[in-house]
């Protein structure tokens, strides 16, 4: 059945709800990704997003996203100037065929004060819907509709275990989980329906075997 956001649309800032409002969202789950402020970005456009960008605001969504902005921000339409006042180093590559990433895709490579670093790939669907496809190289699927934890860990035997009790401790329902696995690590994308709150995530980085773990909020 279909949302009142596939009906009418996002409430944002135009003029598209792919290339604006979309946008915006990838650029703000990019940073919620690195967990800081950034300093620097590297942004690869593909496909219509790079054909487009300029004209529809699509360097001004993500990197308003980037800096902390959410679609229906007025203050998108200043986020290129806002960068630079913010010391927010950024460039833009321009990739035209991308025939295996949907037509609205973006790689984002976000960098923090302290070196700290995280790459992400996401598409805009349309209506202001994203989804995020890849972080740190794993193949992921999710739409940040609901409260997502994401981890990178040791892929060791127990793991699954130990994280899915460290959530149910504070009775939070896991809606979805994805696993992917790439050498010796894995990467877990939990969707849960519930506010996470902070000691949860510190329980699960309180374990010796996990590099990772950060907690990306809804964005309708």
């Amino acid at each position: 059945m279909p949302s009142i956001f596939d009906i009418l649309g996002p409430v944002m800032i135009g003029p598209s709800s792919s290339h604006t409002a979309g946008a915006a969202k990838l650029g703000y789950v990019a940073r919620q990704l690195l967990g800081a402020e950034p300093k620097q970005a590297e942004i690869t456009l593909y496909n219509s997003f790079a054909r487009t960008y300029k004209g529809h605001g699509t360097d001004r969504a993500i990197i308003g996203g980037i800096l902390g902005m959410k679609p229906d921000d007025e203050m998108l339409r200043n986020s290129l100037e806002i960068a630079k006042e913010r010391g927010l180093k950024y460039t833009f590559k321009l990739i035209m065929k991308a025939p295996k990433l949907h037509p609205n895709s973006a790689r984002i490579n976000l960098t923090d004060l302290d070196g700290n670093k995280i790459e992400m790939v996401g598409s805009s669907l349309g209506g202001g819907r994203i989804e995020i496809v890849e972080i740190e190289g794993f193949k992921v699927s999710f739409s940040v509709m609901t409260h997502t934890i994401v981890i990178i860990a040791d892929d060791i035997p127990g793991s699954i275990a130990h994280i899915s009790g460290a959530i149910a401790e504070k009775n939070i329902n896991i809606a979805n989980m994805f696993v992917s696995r790439e050498e010796k690590l894995a990467n877990m994308i939990i969707e849960v329906d519930q506010d996470v709150p902070p000691e949860v995530l510190e329980k699960i980085r309180s374990f010796k075997w996990v590099h990772y773990v950060r907690l990306v909020e809804p964005i309708l």
